[in-house]
């Protein structure tokens, strides 16, 4: 199974990969107002571990400092990442990413959000500069939300997947199994319900 290409999407080199996706139909003339009520959910970074359920990752969207960010998504942004079990520990038990790219794209009859995010280090601590993530900073994740004439569709791409080894030796034993069981399909779990709660609403 090869990856998807699509506009937006990071190339796939080598690592693990994903694509995972998620779609539902409805009324062609409620579409346009259905999608925008789909952006406000896609924005409330926050909320998106209500999508997901327990036993799955949190997330807390934070401005280039690290502190909270109330507001939609900005390129430069990062995303702080609870995962459940231990954490990296030169960052606190954190995971981090930042957002490197936000792309809006529309015509007369569909529309799409692009949101991707690579592993970054953990701008709260500026004299650290090791990436604090069980990814090496070559993998990215892109959010996706679109509108079509028939349906909205809600995914997550996965590419590049590599373990970080840039940590100590400790955190390198935890990115190197929270890393496997990523690229062994445990992160497309928690990706599939998230695509899946994202549309999950009338």
């Amino acid at each position: 199974m090869k990856p998807k290409q699509m506009k937006g999407v990071p190339q796939q080199q080598s690592g693990g990969f994903h694509d995972t996706e998620s779609q539902k139909q409805f009324e062609p003339t409620l579409l346009p107002l259905k999608f925008q009520l789909l952006r406000d959910i896609f924005f409330d970074v926050t909320k998106w571990k209500s999508y997901c359920g327990e036993g799955f990752a949190a997330f807390k969207l934070c401005d280039s400092k690290g502190s909270e960010a109330k507001r939609i998504p900005q390129k430069g942004d990062f995303i702080r990442i609870d995962i459940p079990g231990p954490g990296e520990k030169e960052a606190k038990g954190y995971d981090w990413v930042e957002i490197t790219d936000l792309c809006f794209q529309e015509d007369s009859s569909s529309e799409s959000v692009i949101l991707t995010c690579r592993p970054s280090r953990d701008p709260k601590n500026s004299k650290n500069h090791h990436i604090a993530h069980f990814y090496s900073p070559k993998s990215t994740s892109t959010f996706m939300i679109s509108r079509t004439p028939t349906h909205l569709k809600a995914a997550v791409y996965g590419r590049n997947e590599r373990p970080n080894f840039n940590a100590g030796f400790i955190d390198i034993i935890r990115n190197l199994m929270v890393a496997a069981g990523g690229m062994m399909g445990v992160s497309k779990i928690q990706w599939k319900k998230l695509s899946d709660g994202f549309l999950d609403f009338e």
